[in-house]
């Protein structure tokens, strides 16, 4: 893996929990030796905070906040001309597969909804999303498969070479415009759809939302004690939103 690769990783892990708490912790600890009592309230500060993002509550806290900027699609009668379906992750040389690279549970989700819009619309699709790496290779090419054997819809275009999201949309346009297509179905999660509809405005095109997996809006308005227990899928809810969060913060500090 190459610097261009691993050090946005590296920030990544540094600023987004768990690892970003877990630094605090280390940091309260190591200022304890001076100042016990600023650095036991430093330390304590980061086990709570972390203890809240692993719960239920403390997902929702970020999570519904974000997806409030969007709307799930109530018609497909949008006048779009194409939908564009965004990668995610992917898993590396799955064993059941013959070792070919297949998309994780993220992307399968998206696929899903796009392959439930093309059977609604017949509209073509565009698979976007690259990150090749010297053993794999973009991350659109296993979407186009999944998309064509398992959910037996076509793929009309694969962009597999950009590695952010900023590159899924000037990739995905530029290939688009030379189709003649200006107006969008952009499928992605509910959280990552914000950010990812403003790049793809930003970079010429007509976009009309399509956000799946809502996964901030179940169960908030009743509390109960699962809620309130840490759990690994809290976690993963948090940082996701946390990220998304750091996402958009530095996208509009940038315009």
């Amino acid at each position: 893996m190459n610097a261009s690769h691993w050090l946005p990783s590296m920030a990544h892990a540094l600023m987004l929990p768990p690892f970003s708490l877990f630094l605090l912790m280390a940091t309260g600890l190591l200022i304890a030796r001076w100042q016990p009592r600023f650095g036991r309230w430093i330390t304590a500060g980061a086990v709570i905070a972390l203890f809240f993002l692993c719960t239920e509550i403390g997902a929702n806290f970020l999570v519904l906040p974000l997806e409030k900027l969007t709307t799930p699609l109530v018609s497909t009668q949008t006048k779009a001309q194409a939908i564009v379906v965004l990668a995610a992750g992917r898993l590396e040389h799955a064993e059941e597969y013959g070792r070919a690279d297949i998309p994780d549970y993220i992307t399968l989700a998206r696929l899903r909804y796009a392959a439930r819009l093309q059977h609604q619309t017949n509209l073509p699709i565009l698979v976007s999303g690259g990150n090749v790496t010297a053993y794999s290779s973009g991350k659109a090419d296993a979407m186009a498969i999944a998309l064509r054997e398992d959910f037996r819809t076509p793929v009309k275009w694969i962009e597999g070479i950009s590695n952010t999201t900023a590159e899924n949309a000037l990739f995905s346009a530029k290939i688009l415009r030379q189709d003649g297509v200006q107006r969008i179905l952009l499928v992605t999660d509910a959280m990552h759809m914000p950010r990812a509809k403003m790049m793809f405005e930003q970079a010429g095109l007509v976009v009309v939302a399509a956000p799946t997996m809502f996964f901030g809006r179940s169960k908030f308005d009743r509390l109960s004690l699962p809620s309130l227990l840490p759990s690994a899928e809290g976690l993963r809810r948090s940082y996701y939103a946390t990220y998304e969060w750091l996402g958009l913060v530095w996208y509009l500090n940038s315009m």
